[in-house]
């Protein structure tokens, strides 16, 4: 008895030692090909997105759509795990950095103040609106703050920032990128088409799209239709909306932590210090290039299309986390609480524009 007792303390000995033994790190080669796996997925991504009917969608949404498609048919690639991984985490706060290139912070802080009122009350009201639309209909709270966000402030960048800090799950990322896309690029086509039918001024009606749309994209393509001046205001309104995602993220951070702290177990939140890289990016692009530095259009449409490639394979990683079958019970409640605010989000708006 004694000797099996002691012989059975020792395999229990020998298992724990096994469980905190880390696990073997993959070769580097496997590695490589996890992120080579991510970017293959990309460019289809980026093929898919020339298609008529999905050339309104974007690369990002096209590149999610063939992840959840390769995960439902073929299965995670677990060999390559830590390459995509690598993709969906680095690459992402990668991509936040140089996304802070496409704000003009002076631009904004000497033209666009008034906006930047009306874009703190969009926000305000898009987060806390769908959060409680959320709990009425009894929806995932991940997935809905995430598309508060994203509404409020800009889109699939704006998830991406946020998702760190409220550790949302990748899964949860990815549906919220995609429903955004989705959902932004029918509202903007909407725009367009009802443009003409409107008694607003090429001035307003970009204010409107600028302040209500949910990606810099989706506000590019509302606001042609007003002409050079109304496509400016509208991007004008938009990156003010930008400019507030520094602020919230802060304020989510608190937020998180305070709230794990009055829980049983009191979670480390990570800096996010990609949000520095984002504001050093930010007052580069704004105060040395093309001043200090001049450079060209052609060099700058060069960096926001990496910019938006580094993203979209960022994207890949997360998409192949979702599972249809989550998908469908998962993402309906929160999709009508986002469409829902964004409904009456559009709407007032038109009439504070």
């Amino acid at each position: 008895m004694g000797s099996q007792s002691a012989k059975g303390l020792s395999m229990n000995e020998l298992a724990e030692q096994q469980q905190k033994r880390p696990e073997p790190k993959p070769s580097g080669w496997l590695w490589f090909a996890g992120i080579t796996f991510t970017v293959i997925i990309a460019v289809f991504g980026y093929i898919l997105s020339k298609v008529p009917g999905f050339d309104h969608v974007g690369p990002l949404a096209c590149a999610i759509v063939i992840a959840v498609m390769y995960r439902q048919f073929f299965g995670y690639p677990e060999k390559l795990r830590t390459g995509i991984q690598f993709s969906s985490k680095r690459f992402l706060r990668f991509a936040i950095i140089l996304y802070g290139l496409k704000l003009n912070i002076d631009i904004v802080l000497h033209q666009g103040l008034g906006l930047l009122a009306r874009d703190v009350g969009v926000i305000v009201f898009a987060i806390l609106f769908t959060v409680w639309l959320g709990k009425l209909l009894k929806a995932e709270s991940s997935l809905v703050l995430l598309l508060g966000v994203g509404t409020g402030v800009c889109g699939a960048a704006a998830i991406a920032a946020v998702s760190p800090i409220v550790k949302a799950k990748d899964e949860d990322t990815a549906i919220g990128v995609g429903i955004i896309a989705l959902v932004g690029t029918i509202f903007s086509i909407t725009y367009t088409i009802l443009r003409p039918f409107l008694p607003l001024s090429a001035i307003d009606y970009g204010i409107w799209s600028g302040i209500s749309l949910h990606e810099i994209a989706h506000v590019a393509l509302a606001g042609a239709p007003a002409g050079p001046d109304g496509l400016a205001i509208a991007l004008l309104a938009k990156l003010g909306r930008v400019l507030l995602l520094v602020p919230l993220c802060f304020i989510l951070m608190y937020w998180v932590k305070r709230k794990s702290s009055g829980s049983a177990g009191d979670t480390k939140i990570e800096f996010p210090w990609f949000l520095i890289g984002f504001i050093l990016m930010s007052l580069f692009g704004s105060y040395v290039l093309g001043k200090s530095i001049p450079v060209s259009k052609a060099a700058m449409d060069v960096v926001a299309n990496a910019t938006t490639f580094i993203l979209t394979t960022a994207m890949v990683g997360l998409g192949l986390n979702v599972s249809l079958r989550d998908l469908r019970t998962k993402a309906a409640r929160p999709l009508i609480a986002m469409l829902i605010t964004s409904v009456i989000l559009s709407v007032i708006s038109y009439f504070i524009a």
